[in-house]
């Protein structure tokens, strides 16, 4: 027989599951995020162009900086749709 304080146990742990998996979600759908990756992005793609000696790194580092940020715009979409149509669950 499972005792109070057991159950009390499981349920405390089950609510400190659902609050760091609502903090994830948070973090995955942030702009913060988004801003950071895009950032991030930028960075590694004007070094690489540095380092190959490729014109203007600075200008054209954006054009993938500006992809990644429209992709994160369009996923919700595509999720929905793979939901709806797709993932067959």
């Amino acid at each position: 027989m499972v005792s109070l304080q057991e159950l009390e146990k499981e349920v405390k742990d089950i609510q400190e599951r659902n609050q760091r998996v609502e903090l994830d979600k948070s973090w995955e759908t942030s702009v913060t995020r988004k801003l950071v990756l895009s950032v991030a992005t930028y960075i590694v793609i004007v070094s690489f162009m540095i380092v190959s000696k490729i014109p203007e790194p600075w200008t054209n580092a954006t054009v993938p900086a500006i992809a990644f940020i429209l992709s994160t715009l369009y996923l919700p979409f595509f999720k929905e749709f793979w939901k709806n149509h797709i993932h067959k669950g």
